[in-house]
């Protein structure tokens, strides 16, 4: 099993180039299941999760052919071209979808657009319950009958989907991409409320809208789908990755670095930049992208709150304790979105972090400086944490289980590497 071995110490200062969103590359991906023609998707990362989804709607009977790099400065990104014409079968099977939680996105599109589906339940990264339960009711709004039998959920809708008001009671991101899809071949007008608001659902829409369908309230929590018969081929361009753009700001930060982010945009992170700034951090909108400096290399104590978009992210909550446990003061770091999402404080800890845990909150103290270790990774997000913490830590870090890694990060070792970071990937 591979280790990532890192020499902390070493300031940030370069380029790094932020990839295509993996949140919202999946659900993208899955729209494919709903038109008879070709998507075709640009700027899509290269990272293991994309390629289950590919193996995924590959098994599903989805014709998936790689077409070289995104045109208009695509750069990295892939360019998949994604024919959904018509599945062999309608079966996500255990072995794929325990990889990885997204697999529950084409449950959605098969059901509306085929009238059947049969899908496992998810796995993915062990952070707390996530429960596919707002999944399920929305589906049966929209007329659908469930069963949960064997480790599977079966749906069906043999006379089609029929638009309906779906209320979510609580914020749901997976949920509200999940029935978004299948809104739009329903019968009639379907009503959402409570829907997420992160980007990447946002960047569904407007792909949805490319591909035909007819949507209003983009960006807001009241989504409104008037269902066609079908939709029809469209060529789509990813947006960037906030999640990867956030951290490696604050890789640049912990290092008291100077990084250009190339590729992305500020707006994409406004509430992590706020926090941010409030630390100390210098950080703007460059042409084509943001600037991180932190040239005094003090980083301020501050409180964080995670919170449903457009609040602090439950996905930089990791990263950003990793840089406040080198901060001067104590800090307070709550997370209210998952209750099982502080696996790598005993990891931080080991490299002499001052962190206690009480309920769904963390007192971080600050300390001088964090020492290398050797470590493990318990999840994606942990992983990088342990990363950014690392380049900072004096002396050497070793990382275990870094396949969690790749599953969110593309090139980690090569981007730190061009900026002046001392990784390797060891191989296990």
């Amino acid at each position: 099993m591979d280790k990532i071995r890192i020499v902390g110490g070493k300031t940030l200062n370069g380029i790094i180039q932020i990839g295509g969103a993996k949140n919202a590359a999946l659900p993208l991906m899955a729209a494919s299941l709903l038109t008879s023609e070709t998507l075709r998707l640009s700027n899509l990362p290269h990272l293991a999760d994309i390629t289950t989804m590919v193996h995924l709607l590959s098994e599903l009977g989805v014709e998936v052919s790689m077409n070289g790099d995104a045109p208009d400065g695509g750069h990295i990104g892939r360019v998949f071209g994604l024919n959904g014409y018509e599945p062999k079968n309608k079966m996500a099977p255990y072995d794929l979808v325990r990889r990885m939680r997204a697999s529950i996105l084409v449950l959605g599109p098969l059901l509306a657009r085929w009238g059947e589906a049969k899908v496992s339940l998810p796995g993915g990264c062990a952070i707390g319950t996530r429960p596919v339960d707002l999944h399920l009711k929305g589906f049966e709004a929209l007329g659908a009958k469930i069963e949960l039998k064997e480790g599977y959920i079966s749906a069906f809708a043999p006379n089609g989907l029929k638009a309906a008001n779906v209320l979510f009671p609580s914020v749901s991101v997976g949920a509200t991409e999940n029935i978004l899809m299948a809104a739009t071949l329903a019968d009639g007008k379907t009503t959402i409320s409570n829907a997420a608001r992160e980007p990447e659902i946002a960047d569904l829409a407007y792909c949805l809208q490319k591909m035909g369908a007819q949507i209003e309230g983009i960006g807001s929590d009241t989504l409104t789908v008037i269902g066609k018969k079908s939709l029809h081929a469209a060529d789509y361009q990813v947006i960037p990755d906030r999640i990867e753009t956030a951290t490696y700001a604050v890789a640049a930060a912990i290092t008291g670095g100077d990084v250009l982010l190339k590729g992305t945009r500020l707006e994409l992170i406004e509430s992590v930049a706020d926090v941010l700034m409030s630390a100390g951090i210098c950080i703007g909108e460059i042409e084509d992208g943001i600037r991180v400096s932190n040239p005094s290399r003090r980083i301020k104590g501050i409180d964080v709150m995670t919170e449903p978009y457009p609040g602090f992210p439950t996905d930089m909550q990791a990263q950003m304790m990793a840089l406040l446990a080198v901060s001067e003061g104590a800090s307070m770091i709550t997370e209210t979105i998952f209750e099982n999402r502080f696996m790598h404080v005993p990891e931080l800890c080991r490299m002499g972090a001052d962190i206690n845990v009480h309920g769904s909150s963390a007192i971080v103290r600050g300390v001088d400086r964090l020492s290398g270790a050797e470590l493990m990774a318990t999840d994606l997000r942990a992983s990088i944490s342990l990363v950014v913490a690392a380049l900072a830590a004096q002396g050497e870090t070793i990382i275990n289980r870094v396949y969690h890694l790749d599953r969110g990060y593309e090139r980690v070792e090569e981007k730190l590497t061009a900026c002046g970071a001392e990784i390797e990937r060891v191989e296990g």
